[in-house]
């Protein structure tokens, strides 16, 4: 089985609602504490295996590999996280804008409000990528054309004349 499963099978099968709140609290403040320190030098991409990078940010290889399935698709180039194993080598070349708009969509607030994003992206650049996000998920209803409006297609004469005809 490979390590992603392995995670997957671990963070979405917790049968108890306290153990389950639990374990998530848990790795929410541990992916809090490794995003501060990735976040501090975005510039440097980091690389390694993920046993490696797993103990070089103080935490387990399964909590490692959850992190990785997380920022996969924020990243510039995605690792092969589905046949990842301990000794496979990935690379964190975040790109940042997409990182945060991810976190947004996530409704990863204790992620997207950290105080690092203030030196890393703008204000305007945030809220920019905070109302795009949003605005993704919604919905919109064109307006409909109604039978004795003029045509769309601009011929000057009513819907219902035109290209309505045969509806």
């Amino acid at each position: 089985m490979s390590l992603l499963q392995e995670w997957r099978d671990t963070a979405y099968s917790q049968e108890n609602p306290k153990a389950e709140e639990l374990f998530w609290n848990n790795y929410f403040a541990i992916e809090k504490g490794i995003y501060e320190q990735l976040l501090a030098n975005p510039a440097k991409v980091v690389t390694g295996t993920v046993e490696k990078l797993a103990a070089e940010y103080n935490t387990t290889l399964m909590i490692f590999v959850g992190f990785l399935d997380g920022i996969n698709d924020s990243l510039k180039k995605p690792n092969p996280i589905e046949e990842m194993e301990a000794d496979t080598k990935v690379s964190l070349d975040i790109d940042l804008e997409k990182l945060y708009f991810n976190m947004v969509e996530a409704k990863a607030d204790w992620l997207y409000n950290l105080e690092v994003w203030d030196n890393l992206l703008t204000e305007e650049k945030r809220k920019e990528l905070y109302r795009e996000q949003k605005a993704s998920g919604t919905v919109r209803k064109e307006k409909k054309v109604g039978r004795n409006d003029p045509c769309p297609c601009g011929s000057g004469k009513k819907y219902k004349k035109c290209c309505g005809i045969n509806q």
